[in-house]
């Protein structure tokens, strides 16, 4: 209970910043014959809701209609832990660092065409940072041609691991062989962890605490 404790996500600010960085979440519904169906969505946290668009026909809409409850995911794997990270043969050891984010709630389609333009404005202004676009409006043809699905949460739960259910010399070992390994995602991964490179090796810069 101690570690999962520590891995626990406290700050919900973390919680929002994190949702407005990752680009695909999932939503799980239950289907006519009583299983969960899960599908990757792009989505939006606007107003504390989740905004996603769809076509105005599909399974998922109708799961909703049927039972508005659903759960909704978003991860990101930061750095995969060798084995051998931890012991030269023993396979078990093999370890994650991520960050997660678990919603608990209630599905509903957007009619009200200020908020549907809201929520996909919102949409715009996460995957075309840059603009080049006009605005949605309240008037807009489009809001006819697309669902608009809001998720209303009951429950936020977010999970992460960068270290810091460690030791302090532990986690240092820990960055040194990461950096050692050299993945695409370490140099990053060193950064979340709070860990910087400096011309007398790696230092730990930040003690960061979700």
């Amino acid at each position: 209970m101690k570690l999962v404790g520590r891995l626990e996500i406290k700050s919900y600010e973390k919680i929002k910043e994190f949702l407005s960085e990752e680009h695909v979440g999932r939503i799980a519904s239950i289907d006519e014959n009583g299983y969960p169906q899960i599908i990757p969505m792009n989505f939006a946290f606007v107003n504390d809701s989740i905004y996603m668009h769809s076509y105005t026909r599909g399974e998922k809409l109708d799961n909703i209609s049927r039972n508005q409850k659903v759960g909704f995911e978003v991860d990101r794997e930061l750095e995969f832990l060798p084995s051998y990270f931890s012991h030269p043969t023993d396979a078990s050891q093999a370890d994650t660092l991520y960050i997660s984010v678990v919603i608990k709630g209630k599905a509903v389609f957007v009619e009200d065409d200020d908020e549907k333009a809201l929520g996909l404005n919102g949409l715009m202004e996460k995957y075309q940072p840059e603009g080049n676009y006009i605005p949605i409006k309240n008037n807009d043809l489009v809001l006819d041609e697309v669902a608009v699905i809001k998720i209303i949460p009951e429950s936020i739960k977010g999970k992460y691991k960068i270290g810091q259910h460690l030791r302090s010399d532990s986690r240092l070992i820990l960055a040194k062989k990461i950096l050692e390994r050299n993945s695409p995602s370490s140099k990053q991964t060193l950064k979340i962890m709070g860990f910087e490179e400096t011309p007398d090796g790696l230092k730990m810069v930040d003690e960061p605490v979700w």
